[in-house]
């Protein structure tokens, strides 16, 4: 008989990812992207992202794609001629950012943030905002490989400290640090927030 986090794995059906349109100076970036691909179409699991074939984006949801998982982009039009189209994947153009981010979100069940720029942080400080102001309960994973986040989550801890948030928004983010614990900690979150 299959436990209750199982078959809470089998109700997670799409997980956003947010990440850097660009690889990064270390390949380990760049691997862990891959592997993550790999481990959301094992599990069956959709990944939901950006839209575009370059960086760590392309190379999630590329991994995902060649394992035999479902991937859906959405890419604003004016991105499709800069970043590309991921070949063999469901796409959606839109129109502005502003779209692209809450299709994204509507299509998920988990967000993940792995490393990246600027868009890859304010996608991010969105859905923690949503989080905050009750909109939401999705699972917001971001994974700190070599530390990357480490200056986010300080700065998290600071604006707290400082009694510019309530100590309730440390709770909101889980930060991991491999890809077995970004399902991990996914699996987990959503149980507690079914029960």
């Amino acid at each position: 008989m299959p436990s209750q986090l199982e078959e809470t794995c089998k109700t997670m059906k799409s997980l956003c990812v947010y990440c850097g349109s660009r690889p990064g100076k270390d390949p380990i970036f760049e691997q862990t992207a891959i592997a993550i691909g790999k481990e959301a179409a094992r599990r069956g699991c959709r990944i939901v992202y950006g839209g575009g074939k370059m960086g760590l984006m392309g190379a999630t949801a590329g991994a995902a794609r060649d394992a035999g998982g479902k991937v859906f982009g959405v890419i604003p039009d004016f991105l499709v001629e800069l970043e590309g189209i991921l070949d063999g994947v469901d796409h959606k153009i839109v129109d502005t950012m502003h779209e692209r981010k809450m299709m994204m979100f509507e299509e998920s069940d988990a967000i993940l943030t792995l490393p990246g720029g600027i868009g890859t942080l304010e996608e991010l400080i969105e859905v923690l905002s949503w989080a905050r102001l009750s909109l939401h309960r999705k699972p917001i994973i971001i994974l700190n490989l070599k530390g990357f986040w480490t200056p986010l989550k300080e700065l998290l801890e600071h604006v707290v400290e400082q009694g510019f948030a309530d100590p309730a928004l440390l709770k909101d983010t889980i930060f991991v640090e491999s890809v077995g614990a970004i399902f991990e900690a996914m699996d987990t979150r959503m149980l507690r927030a079914r029960v």
